[in-house]
C-alpha cells in the first residue's frame, strides 16, 4: 500500500511500540474512519453510475473517450470497496484485527490501492492523449482513435498497474507492535523504499508533465480556432471547453501533490539521517493528503455531472428508460454535443464517435 498515516513511533535503537496519544486523538479515531465512509459511499454510488451511464454507451452511441472514462471509474469502484477495512482500522487506533485473513487482506487491500493510484494516473494521461490526438491532430486521429486502440491501450494500462503494484503485495505486512497487529511497510527494506521513492517522483511528475502540455497545447489551439471563426456560439464552447480542462488539471493536481510531497519526505527521513520536518507533523500530513488523494476517486463523477453536457444527457436516458418512459435513442444519438468544442471523428462499427 502506497498510503502510510500512523500515528506511532518507531526507534531504531528499541524495539518498544509507543503509542502517540492515539486513544484520545479525534482525528485518528473518529474524523478518518468517518471520512472514509463518507469516501466508500459517495464513490460507490457515484462510480457505479458513470459505469451505468456510460458502460452501454461505449458500443453505441457513445464517444470513444468514454472508454477511458468508464475504466476509470471501474478501477475507483474496486478501490472504495477497500475503505471499510480501513476505516475499521482507523476506528481501532490503526490496530488491524480481521482474524487468520488479517495479513491476506492486509497485502490484498494495500494492493489494490497501489493498483488503483497507477490506473488512475494511466487512465488520467490517456484521456489527455486522447484529448490532444482528436482535438489538434483531428485529420490523423483516425486510426489512434479506433475501438480496437483504445480497448487495447486500456488493457495495457490495467496489466502495467496490476504489475507496478506487486511490490507493495510483497513488501507489505502485519506486524505486531505489543498487542496490536499493524498493516504497515517493511522497514528494514531499503530496495522497497527506493523503489517507492523513484515510483512516487516518476508516476506523478512525468504524468503531469504530459497532461499540461496535452491540455495547454488544446487550448491554444482552440484559442486560435474560435478567434479566427469569431463565433458567439464557437466562443462559448470555447469557454467551456477551457473550463473543462482547468478543473481537470486542478482536482488532479490539488488531489495529488500534497500527498506526493509528504510521501517523498517521508521517505527520504526513511533513507538517510537527514530530517525533513518534524516526525509527527509529517505523519500527519501524510494522513490528510491520503484522505485528499481517496477524494479523487469519488470527485470525478461529480465533475461529469457538472460539466459533460453528454454524460448528463445519458444519465436522463438511462433514469426514463428505468422510470418506464420512452424515449428513440435514435433521436438521441442525433443530438450533436461536442464535448472540447470541436469535432471528433472515430470509427466504431460504421459510427461517429466523439
Amino acid at each position: 500500500m502506497e498510503y502510510e498515516y500512523y500515528f506511532y513511533n518507531y526507534s531504531e535503537n528499541s524495539t518498544e511500540y509507543v503509542e502517540m496519544n492515539k486513544s484520545s486523538d479525534p482525528v485518528g479515531l473518529v474524523l478518518v474512519p468517518l471520512l472514509y465512509y463518507l469516501i466508500f459511499f459517495s464513490g460507490f454510488f457515484g462510480n457505479l453510475s458513470v459505469v451505468c451511464v456510460l458502460g452501454s454507451g461505449c458500443r453505441r452511441g457513445g464517444r470513444l473517450v468514454d472508454t477511458f472514462i468508464v475504466n476509470l471509474a471501474l478501477a475507483d469502484l474496486i478501490f472504495v470497496l477497500t475503505l471499510p477495512l480501513w476505516a475499521i482500522s482507523a476506528g481501532r487506533g490503526d490496530a488491524w484485527e480481521f482474524g487468520e485473513g488479517g495479513d491476506l487482506l492486509c497485502r490484498l487491500s494495500s494492493y489494490v490501492i497501489c493498483v488503483n493510484r497507477y490506473s488512475n494516473v494511466f487512465f488520467l494521461t490517456c484521456m489527455s492523449v486522447d484529448r490532444y490526438v482528436a482535438v489538434v491532430k483531428l485529420m490523423d486521429s483516425r486510426h489512434l482513435r479506433s475501438s480496437r486502440c483504445i480497448y487495447l491501450t486500456c488493457l495495457v494500462v490495467w496489466l502495467t498497474s496490476l504489475l507496478l503494484g506487486v511490490p507493495s503485495l510483497m513488501y507489505r505486512e502485519l506486524v505486531n507492535h505489543g498487542e496490536i497487529p499493524v498493516c504497515v511497510d517493511k522497514d528494514d527494506s531499503k530496495f522497497f523504499s527506493v523503489l517507492t521513492l523513484f515510483m512516487t517522483l516518476f508516476m506523478f511528475i512525468f504524468p503531469v508533465l504530459i497532461i499540461v502540455f496535452s491540455y495547454g497545447t488544446i487550448a491554444v489551439h482552440l484559442n486560435r480556432h474560435c478567434a479566427a471563426a469569431a463565433n458567439p456560439r464557437a466562443e462559448a464552447r470555447r469557454r467551456h471547453s477551457l473550463k473543462m480542462l482547468l478543473v481537470i488539471i486542478v482536482v488532479f493536481i490539488l488531489s495529488w501533490l500534497p500527498y506526493n510531497v509528504f510521501k517523498t519526505l517521508t521517505t527520504v527521513n526513511r533513507l538517510t539521517d537527514v530530517y525533513v520536518g518534524g516526525e509527527r507533523s509529517l505523519e500527519i500530513g501524510l494522513l490528510v493528503s491520503s484522505c485528499l488523494a481517496f477524494f479523487n476517486s469519488c470527485v470525478n463523477p461529480v465533475i461529469y455531472f457538472c460539466l459533460d453536457h453528454h454524460f448528463r444527457q445519458r444519465a436522463v436516458l438511462l433514469l426514463k428508460r428505468c422510470t418506464g418512459k420512452a424515449m428513440s435513442l435514435h433521436s438521441y444519438n442525433s443530438t450533436t454535443f461536442t464535448n472540447f468544442g470541436n469535432s471528433e471523428s472515430g470509427t466504431n462499427a460504421g459510427k461517429t464517435q466523439v
